[in-house]
């Protein structure tokens, strides 16, 4: 910070780096959401409710397709590759599960990084959360059309294609898609604990059926089905954890609940850690199941969820397990369209009240306590993208954002444990700084592994909102009103 012109009393003049990267102390953020008034939410979430939210959020589509595609590259090795992704994502798990005992609010990785890192860094990372949440959701809510088609097709019904594909797909408008949109705006529009009372119905139901799956799948188990297990080499091992580590992401969904939670600094960190638990075990026993039930020869060319359809149809010689399985794979991308919308609002909400975006993202109802005109922007955009916009490309570039929030939550761990080293934290990661530095190069390693249409793209999203921040937010912030006033 520079001089103060020689005026007595006047305020400071602050010099650009200094405006970029001002920081909001944990002490303000915590401060906020315990004041009351129309900016500020309802706790009414225990841990079951936040471990359900994550796992809906994790446990999409990805099982019930990504098998046809990774195990022709891992062989009976997939357990290991599950496991490796499983423990590639557990090192930044950890890091949120301190950063949100530490900072129990509403943002998860953006407001850690406003905490830590300053405006611009957390501006980024909020940018790149809206891509994560607010894209994908629209991407899997896409999907939704598609499996309702094949779920009626059992029962010989026959939707037309206009109505279940956006543009350029052979469609007009997917209705499917918007349909499921709307369906969970609905619920989160009656609050936190309604939304998370249905969430967690529909998790336990999913993962009830991929239980089935597995129960009828171990009837026809043969140990010979595992050997050779790593037949193509550890090469083929990695190959296939990277591209089922993307079936890993939606754990940090629990920790944009932090002001909704009714212990926050006890129940965020287990929820973060259960789920992430939950779900590796799901999938090893899933992929252990079809594996033994099937040889990993006959896996390649096996597309969408039609491998698991196969094991159960083989095994029971019936079709009535794959409509179990197209319910199980409806139900799921249902319960991920309301848990990552959830997130997705309480993302903005944070960024409002921050003053990086409108305060109509902060504008609660009184009764449900609920970030409403927040909920409708949120649902108009996912509304007009999941129903009119091919998704393929930008879809991709969700996964660079997602792995930069988790880099810049890593690093965030660091620089609090240095700038703050009284903080209270419910939750440390064990063997310090080693594991957040190990969450921050395997992210970079997979960062870098992606397509250059893909950095194409996700520069292009930046650019975007690199225009969004110095045209509004960087004037607009509270941190901004303090600087001009002196009394930050």
């Amino acid at each position: 910070m520079s001089g103060s012109d020689g005026v007595p009393g006047a305020p400071p003049t602050w010099s650009m780096s200094e405006r970029l990267f001002r920081k909001k102390s944990v002490d303000q953020m915590l401060a906020e959401t315990s004041r009351g008034g129309t900016d500020t939410l309802k706790r009414t979430m225990g841990l079951t409710a936040l471990t359900m939210f994550s796992v809906g959020s994790i446990v999409g589509t990805g099982i019930f397709v990504i098998l046809g595609v990774a195990v022709p590259q891992a062989g009976p090795a997939i357990i290991i590759s599950f496991l490796l992704a499983g423990i590639t994502c557990a090192f930044s798990a950890l890091s949120y599960a301190e950063m949100a005992g530490s900072i129990p609010i509403s943002g998860s990785s953006y407001s850690y990084t406003y905490a830590t890192m300053g405006e611009l860094v957390a501006w980024v990372c909020g940018w790149c959360l809206m891509l994560e949440y607010g894209v994908s959701v629209a991407a899997v809510a896409v999907g939704w059309g598609q499996y309702i088609d094949e779920l009626v097709g059992l029962f010989g019904v026959d939707l037309p294609d206009s109505i279940t594909n956006p543009p350029g797909h052979g469609g007009v408008v997917n209705i499917p898609s918007i349909i499921v949109v709307l369906m969970a705006s609905f619920l989160l529009l009656r609050g936190a604990s309604e939304s998370a009372k249905v969430n967690t119905i529909l998790v336990f139901t999913k993962i009830a059926i991929l239980i089935f799956f597995c129960a009828i799948a171990f009837t026809a188990f043969q140990a010979d089905n595992l050997f050779p297990f790593i037949p193509l080499g550890i090469s083929g091992v990695t190959l296939a954890a990277a591209q089922v580590f993307f079936s890993f992401i939606g754990f940090d969904t629990a920790a944009t609940a932090g002001e909704e939670a009714k212990n926050p600094r006890r129940d965020l960190p287990r929820a973060i850690i259960f789920s992430l638990i939950i779900v590796t075990t799901l999938y090893v026993v899933v992929a252990l199941a079809a594996i033994g039930a099937k040889p990993w020869e006959q896996f390649e060319g096996s597309g969408g969820e039609a491998v698991l359809s196969t094991i159960l149809q083989q095994v029971t010689g019936a079709t009535w397990p794959s409509v179990v399985l197209s319910v199980g794979a409806v139900i799921s991308i249902f319960s991920v369209v309301l848990a990552v919308m959830y997130g997705q609002t309480r993302i903005l909400f944070a960024m409002g009240r921050d003053g990086l975006l409108p305060r109509a993202f902060t504008r609660v109802n009184p009764k449900t306590q609920t970030p409403v005109v927040n909920t409708f922007i949120v649902t108009g955009v996912i509304v007009i993208l999941a129903g009119l916009v091919p998704l393929d490309s930008l879809a991709n570039a969700t996964s660079i954002g997602t792995l930069f929030a988790f880099i810049l939550v890593n690093a965030g761990v660091i620089i609090l444990r240095k700038t703050s080293p009284d903080l209270p934290r419910s939750f440390k990661v064990p063997l310090y700084p080693i594991t957040p530095i190990l969450g921050m190069l395997f992210c970079a390693g997979l960062i870098l592994s992606l397509k250059p249409e893909t950095w194409i793209t996700f520069g292009i999203w930046m650019a975007i909102g690199m225009v969004i921040y110095f045209a509004y937010g960087f004037r607009k912030s509270k941190l901004a009103r303090a600087q001009s006033e002196g009394t930050l």
